[in-house]
């Protein structure tokens, strides 16, 4: 028989029902055998304590249900957003509030590369800075020779200058939706959505798939998640090539990785057939931390972007709607083949025009394919009404919303975007919840950073940057924001039988916190102190 190991703690959070509170949990061969009080976990033999977390406060592993690997990688490039970020080593990047700030920091990152190399940046959040909107003019006083891209926050979009703009060959005759023109006719840089992003990113070789295609990218996103306490975490846009799968294989099975990596094959990529093919030919290959077979769509684009596909009254400054990346019809073919085949899905949905457009889509196809549990989940979902919440039940969807938007965009969302009717009333956790919607909530990393506790906290506060509370109505409380950070998530990504909870059977997966988000002010959930983790049974210290 195995080694019986048994961790204590001042509390142990378990989102079990049957037993919501304990102080010990034993562990055997990765899996919790009991919780309880010592009593009730020593009657399984003979057991080591661990009681290095005898001061700490135990939950389940948080699950990070939509997230990026390359949020690790992506430091590779120059960080120029508003917000202060930190970097996988630790590291804090001040957040730039200007677009001179902006250009004195490329500027700089620019001393150190040879000439013809391109320099890429990224975090670039133009709905932050005065106008006018940046544009190839403002990155040219960085370099007119060098060819410069300059990602947005989103990922969504780019700001290129001059010389990129001739790498592309794009020119005022250039008749391609998502090339911004300047008031003088030609294009000035800005590049929204992938169809027009893509040229400018292989001539300048930005393989966004590549920071996450190597073995120290993949290891510098374990890192990421371990130190805000996440043990599984998506990838939640992936090509997973056999040598791409080989090599996440490799890595996830080294017992320092620190978490389970459920990596997502995007939909976009092949005809529907293929998509098919490919998904069920990933699921057996998938292992005890690295888990395959799922699929993505991704729909409209960002709303701060202005690139989301919203309904009347459009958007708030007058913009003009986004971009489709799939075209409704072929949405349709898509979703169809996807769930006539069993292959669990994911949606990416963020203006209200794109979420009824997919809800539509999963109506269609489960009227001649039923299936009583699909478990559709539909990503970002930012604008869902309450009709569309009451359609999204009736249908099995699953919600994954995108709560950190309150904070982090909340006041231009307000200002800018939406107006104030429709930004009180995005992320609704609330109204997912009272329509008995499955809930997650996420961070999108690296859209945002990778924090599940700032992510419950915006959803239970709902304080933009400001101070705001914007839509009080939609505040959820403490125990469902963590219930949207553990078990809600490993329902969207089918694991509820393995994650999320602590309790006999499941794996011996948990966050390491100082205090309880149950116990504090739920304003103060995003403080607490993250100490580390335990996957399986195994410590990583943060």
């Amino acid at each position: 028989m195995s080694d019986l190991e048994i961790f204590k703690a001042r509390k142990i959070v378990t989102m079990d029902p049957a037993c919501p509170e304990a102080t010990h949990v034993s562990v055997r061969d990765g899996r919790i055998v009991a919780v309880g009080l010592e009593q009730d976990t020593a009657q399984w033999g003979d057991a080591k304590i661990n009681d290095d977390f005898a001061d700490k406060t135990i939950v389940p592993g948080f699950v990070e249900g939509h997230s990026h690997m390359f949020a690790g990688g992506i430091w590779r490039f120059v960080y120029v957003g508003y917000q202060d970020r930190i970097d996988p080593q630790g590291r804090r990047w001040s957040g730039l509030k200007s677009i001179d700030a902006v250009i004195e920091r490329m500027r700089a990152e620019q001393e150190g590369l040879a000439n013809g190399v391109p320099l890429i940046a990224w975090g670039f959040d133009p709905i932050f800075l005065p106008a006018p909107r940046a544009n190839r003019h403002d990155f040219d006083q960085v370099s007119s020779e060098r060819p410069i891209a300059v990602l947005h926050s989103n990922f969504h979009l780019m700001t290129i200058n001059t010389a990129a703009l001739r790498l592309a060959e794009y020119t005022a005759d250039t008749d391609i939706e998502g090339i911004v023109m300047g008031e003088d006719g030609e294009p000035n840089g800005e590049l929204q959505e992938m169809a027009v992003m893509f040229p400018v990113m292989r001539r300048m070789n930005i393989d966004i798939r590549a920071l996450s295609g190597d073995g120290d990218g993949i290891r510098d996103f374990g890192r990421v998640c371990n130190a805000v306490g996440v043990t599984t975490a998506t990838d939640l846009v992936a090509s997973l090539e056999d040598t791409n799968v080989a090599l996440l294989t490799e890595v996830t099975n080294e017992k320092g990785f620190p978490i389970r990596l459920v990596s997502v094959l995007n939909a976009l990529q092949q005809s529907a057939s293929e998509t098919v093919t490919r998904a069920k030919e990933l699921a057996p290959r998938s292992t005890e931390k690295l888990r395959l077979g799922t699929v993505k769509i991704v729909t409209d684009g960002s709303i701060q972007g202005f690139t989301a596909r919203l309904r009347e009254p459009g958007y708030h400054n007058g913009a003009p709607n986004g971009i489709w990346n799939i075209a409704p019809d072929q949405l349709n073919v898509l979703v169809d083949a996807l769930l006539q085949s069993g292959i669990h899905t994911h949606i990416h949905v963020n203006g209200d025009e794109a979420i009824q457009v997919a809800i539509d889509a999963v109506d269609a196809s489960l009227k001649k394919h039923p299936a009583d549990d699909h478990r559709t989940v539909l990503q970002h979902c930012q604008m869902a009404d309450l009709v569309q919440f009451e359609k999204m039940r009736d249908l099995g969807l699953c919600a994954n919303l995108f709560a950190n938007h309150i904070f982090y965009f909340g006041d231009q969302h307000k200002a800018i975007t939406l107006g104030p009717e429709r930004a009180s009333a995005m992320d609704g956790c609330r109204s997912a919840l009272d329509h008995d919607i499955p809930l997650a909530i996420h961070s999108d990393a690296p859209i945002t950073p990778v924090a599940p506790l700032v992510t419950a906290w915006a959803a239970a506060e709902r304080r933009t940057a400001s101070g705001e509370t914007l839509g009080k109505a939609e505040c959820i409380s403490a125990y469902e924001a963590l219930h949207a950070i553990t078990l809600g998530p490993a329902f969207t990504l089918r694991m509820e039988d393995e994650i999320g909870s602590i309790e006999p059977g499941k794996r011996a997966d948990f966050a390491i916190l100082d205090e309880s988000p149950l116990d504090v002010d739920p304003g103060r959930i995003r403080d607490i102190d993250v100490w580390g983790t335990v996957l399986g049974g195994v410590v990583h210290r943060a």
